[in-house]
């Protein structure tokens, strides 16, 4: 796929201003549509909305089901299924950060609530049951999965009784009758988390402004995923792994990242025609417009690390389906519109794959200055499609990374746009706006030019992440006018690239 010139920022839903300890599906999310509108951008990169009790959205327990934490419990009260009190007893005893904590806490008892007051209503039965039937193929076994996490105290699966854990017929049979009604209070919560995305879509939609959503290339191993398709996991009969994932030493880790959870046994997903990803790539497809796809030169090879290996340094390089799993694809989707994430220890043999399949790659401008004239990141190395970020969720912010940069690239980034680097974060997204490539995206954080404190995730770090929330009067007028304003200059605007288009069909005519 080829994206049309454009721009576009990085938000997750959960840094999106809120009351309740975090950004939800709401009305702060209808606002920052109205933001973008205003700031000229055609695209929101959203990231995973899976759900997660730890906040990663990239080690989420179902590749098809939604974070509770993101339903608004304010639309929730419109509807009657909370009542006013219950919503304020739940405010957040501050605005500043996700409190994943009160949360946790907070979610569950409230969620009960309110799922038990909708079903004794006998409100919208009629659409729930449609929901339910439309969405059978991942829901009946998320439903179960939720709720038995919940009856079992939160244990992994693998901590179940046997028969549950194992999947028995017998095993699932007594578990779907014990659990029956925790079921049906979890594919409520579903129900609800997808009429509020449909809604925010439907906004977007209207407003020209398209979401990027975002397949991680693995799953946790305590994922509803996993444990409803062991077969399609290199696991040992009970599910233990027999190898785990992670990357090799690179610019984000000395000794690698040991992200340890299951790889994919692609011989049997190819034996089945790829069925299960093209489900899932269904799924991100049915909340967002456009998809990246994480960790893309894992398709290509991919690093499997001995389960029980303390670093990921141990590992070694493996075979992806490759092309065959792109062939798949493309047969089911056509001209997909697909990003792929091709950062890291990138070969030839990985970019071949990636332009055979004609799909856009991404630039990192933070990760252009080390290296010279050289770097592939640096604008003058930019192929047409690709996608410009000054930087990615895993980045510092620009600001952080300049304060932190060597003298080397900081003399580079201040020879290269003519700078003496003061606002940092405006020249990163100037440049990145005046490049070639179709599509530039930058995180909220350089918008408001933030400092470190502000950054979203630090891979390899276990805890303190994801954390950021942007305060409602951080939305002013002033950096949307910036955007805006870059927008018009480098021909990104919306209504620059129809007028362009329709000026492409008059000479052709």
């Amino acid at each position: 796929m080829q994206f049309k010139r454009a721009a576009g920022v990085i938000l997750h839903i959960s840094s999106l201003p809120g009351n309740n300890g975090i950004g939800d599906l709401g009305e702060p999310a209808h606002r920052f549509v109205d933001y973008l509108v205003s700031a000229g951008q055609a695209y929101w990169q959203i990231l995973p909305v899976g759900p997660n009790d730890q906040g990663n959205p990239y080690c989420a327990q179902s590749s098809w089901a939604g974070s509770p934490f993101l339903i608004s419990l304010d639309e929730l009260a419109r509807l009657g299924d909370l009542t006013a009190a219950e919503v304020e007893a739940a405010r957040a005893p501050h605005r500043n950060g996700v409190d994943y904590g009160f949360v946790l806490r907070t979610r569950r008892e409230l969620l009960a609530a309110a799922a038990k007051r909708f079903f004794e209503s006998g409100r919208e039965r009629d659409g729930f049951e449609k929901f339910c039937s439309a969405e059978a193929a991942w829901l009946e076994d998320w439903a179960l999965f939720a709720a038995a996490k919940v009856c079992f105290g939160g244990e992994p699966w693998w901590k179940w009784p046997k028969p549950l854990a194992l999947r028995s017929d017998k095993g699932l049979a007594e578990y779907r009758e014990k659990l029956s009604q925790e079921s049906l209070g979890q594919k409520y919560i579903q129900y609800r988390f997808f009429q509020q995305w449909d809604g925010l879509r439907r906004k977007a939609a209207g407003a020209g402004v398209k979401l990027i959503g975002d397949v991680p290339i693995y799953t946790a191993r305590d994922s509803a995923d996993v444990w409803a398709s062991r077969e399609l996991f290199l696991l040992k009969p009970d599910g233990t792994p027999k190898v785990v994932s992670g990357v090799p030493p690179d610019y984000f880790a000395a000794d690698g990242q040991l992200w340890g959870t299951p790889i994919y046994d692609w011989k049997k997903h190819a034996a089945g025609g790829f069925a299960w990803w093209l489900g899932r790539l269904r799924g991100v497809l049915r909340l967002c417009d456009v998809v990246r796809i994480d960790h893309f030169r894992a398709f290509e090879s991919y690093w499997e690390v001995p389960a029980g290996a303390t670093t990921a340094r141990e590992g070694r390089w493996v075979q992806g389906p490759g092309d065959d799993f792109f062939a798949a694809v493309r047969k089911s989707f056509g001209e997909a519109p697909f990003i792929a994430e091709d950062l890291g220890i990138i070969t030839k043999a990985v970019r071949e794959l990636r332009d055979r399949w004609e799909l856009p790659g991404m630039r990192v401008l933070q990760f252009a200055f080390g290296e010279g004239a050289a770097s592939p990141h640096l604008p003058i190395r930019y192929p047409r499609n690709c996608v410009v970020y000054s930087g990615t969720h895993d980045n510092d912010t620009t600001v952080g990374w300049y304060e932190k940069a060597s003298a080397k690239e900081k003399d580079l980034f201040r020879r290269y746009t003519a700078t003496d680097g003061n606002y940092c974060h405006y020249h990163m997204i100037r440049m990145a706006y005046s490049s070639i490539a179709d599509l530039a995206i930058v995180p909220m954080q350089d918008v408001l030019g933030l400092g470190s404190w502000a950054r979203t995730n630090t891979p390899g770090l276990v805890e303190g992440n994801w954390g950021w929330k942007l305060l409602p009067e951080q939305l002013q007028d002033q950096s949307a006018q910036m955007l805006r304003e870059l927008g018009e200059l480098f021909g990104r605007l919306p209504w620059q690239t129809e007028a362009i288009e329709m000026e492409g069909e008059a000479e052709a005519a």
